[in-house]
């Protein structure tokens, strides 16, 4: 297998087949750009529950995002509360079932995925780096 380089496309990585080692070093690389950062610190579900709700189609509801995750829907309330108090998403109660609550995608949540992208492209904060496909924003 051939080494990943910071200044390759995704699209062409994305097609690269990687060992787990190097699976696990990319990561190792990503995760270490993220906490030097200084950007809010989210669990593995947080990351997996905003992910969710930007690259996925929505509507979003507490039930449906618990259903995908396979978690408890009160395990998606307490992430939501961390994401909501950061404003990376928001709550609105569905006006034909009040029930039910949507959650909605917000402009800081994507300019957050945004700067976590290009961590993960291996680009950090440089303005420089290649074109990428924007994160879905609030609707």
């Amino acid at each position: 297998m051939r080494a990943l380089h910071r200044s390759e496309p995704a699209a062409i990585i994305d097609s690269i087949e990687v060992e787990p080692a190097d699976e696990l070093s990319l990561w190792l690389r990503v995760l270490t750009s993220y906490v030097r950062s200084g950007m809010p610190d989210l669990t593995n579900r947080q990351m997996a529950l905003l992910l969710l709700v930007y690259v996925k189609d929505g509507p979003h509801t507490v039930r449906g995002l618990a259903e995908t995750l396979d978690v408890s829907k009160p395990v998606i309330t307490r992430a939501l509360n961390k994401l909501c108090v950061l404003q990376f998403v928001r709550r609105q109660r569905d006006q034909d079932d009040r029930r039910n609550i949507f959650v909605m995608r917000t402009e800081k949540g994507a300019d957050f995925l945004d700067a976590f992208g290009r961590f993960v492209a291996g680009t950090g904060d440089n303005d420089q780096s290649p074109p990428r496909p924007a994160v879905k924003r609030a609707r």
